[in-house]
């Protein structure tokens, strides 16, 4: 433990200072700096406003502050420490096994996702009370957020789409999927991390129906809910040594992914069904949810190598992005006339 202290006395003073332990736990925005302030103190026994290596390492060994260190020891053990000595501590059973099952938390409340579900719901009912007719695109806040390829010069349809959806069963499999895949996500990596995953799937999901399928009406949250479905894929390849039997969990979602699309295209070129489904936004979501979902969401021990996985996702993601924008804006004439 002294050598795990001496990591991180950056100015070889042979104390731990006070701005140093919060570099220490700052790591992803996990701890917050009050926080980190507030563990110093109570560790800070003889009050001189520096730790000595015997108050480090009660501090770390505390058992109030287990959840805190958990990561930090875990990082410790499989970098620093020589792999002979660092395998005889990972077969302690003081050191937890699933890093990343242990960041599972409910605070803060996972709800960012639970409120949007909450105002798709309020719009489908105000659509379904100020509805005329049978159209889709009759109602009160459809006719204002749908996806319309004759209105594509008012953007914000781009986005506002994903909060119109066109009857009971389009908006209880989105919406159920959504939160059944949204709040385990959002426990663990916040709110933040999760509405970038989701909006980016939202308008990826747009951008591809209108060069794709550029005559189609697109309304619901399914370009968010596939981007959830493949974040889930990318976060369990980032953290693939810090989960509990990754490969069940990631054949778990390909099953899920291989028996969407298998339907999807056995129903068109098989069956040859007419079905109003926006595959393109599909694509657009589920491709755009694992980029981001590699390197927007948590990475809780990074590699060498899943830095480079890191970099080529966010490369791809925005040169996919620009791509899909750039030929909206310039590709006139493969769209309809707006009116």
């Amino acid at each position: 433990m002294i050598a795990a202290a001496e990591k991180f006395d950056a100015d070889k003073s042979g104390h731990i200072e006070i701005n140093e332990l919060v570099e220490m736990l700052k790591s992803d925005d996990d701890v917050p700096k009050i926080i980190s302030k507030k563990i110093f103190k109570a560790a800070d026994q003889d009050g001189n406003g520096l730790l000595n290596y015997d108050e480090f390492e009660k501090m770390v060994q505390d058992e109030n502050y287990s959840e805190v260190f958990s990561r930090y020891l875990n990082i410790y053990i499989r970098y620093v420490l020589p792999r002979k000595k660092a395998a005889l501590l990972q077969a302690d059973s003081s050191i937890p096994d699933g890093i990343y099952e242990d960041k599972y938390s409910f605070w803060p409340p996972p709800v960012a996702l639970i409120l949007i579900t909450a105002l798709e719901i309020t719009f489908f009912i105000i659509d379904e009370v100020s509805k005329d007719t049978a159209s889709y695109d009759d109602g009160r806040m459809s006719n204002i957020l749908i996806y319309h390829p004759y209105k594509r010069q008012e953007a914000w349809r781009f986005f506002t789409y994903m909060f119109v959806h066109i009857g009971y069963m389009h908006l209880v499999i989105n919406l159920s999927v959504q939160l059944c895949l949204g709040v385990p996500l959002e426990m663990v990596h916040k709110w933040k991390r999760i509405l970038v995953v989701y909006f980016s799937g939202v308008i990826a999901g747009s951008l591809c129906t209108s060069v794709v399928d550029p005559t189609t009406f697109l309304a619901g949250a399914s370009g968010g809910v596939y981007a959830l479905l493949t974040a889930h894929i990318g976060t369990i390849c980032m953290n693939w040594r810090e989960m509990e039997f990754p490969i069940i969990q990631l054949l778990v979602f390909l099953a899920i992914v291989s028996m969407d699309v298998g339907t999807s295209i056995y129903n068109r070129y098989f069956l040859h069904l007419e079905e109003n489904i926006g595959y393109a936004a599909h694509f657009g979501g589920a491709l755009a949810g694992l980029l981001v979902g590699i390197w927007n969401l948590k990475n809780f021990a990074p590699t060498k190598r899943e830095t480079y996985v890191w970099w080529c996702a966010l490369t791809i993601y925005v040169m996919f992005m620009g791509t899909m924008i750039l030929m909206n804006i310039v590709w006139k004439e493969h769209f309809l006339p707006n009116r």
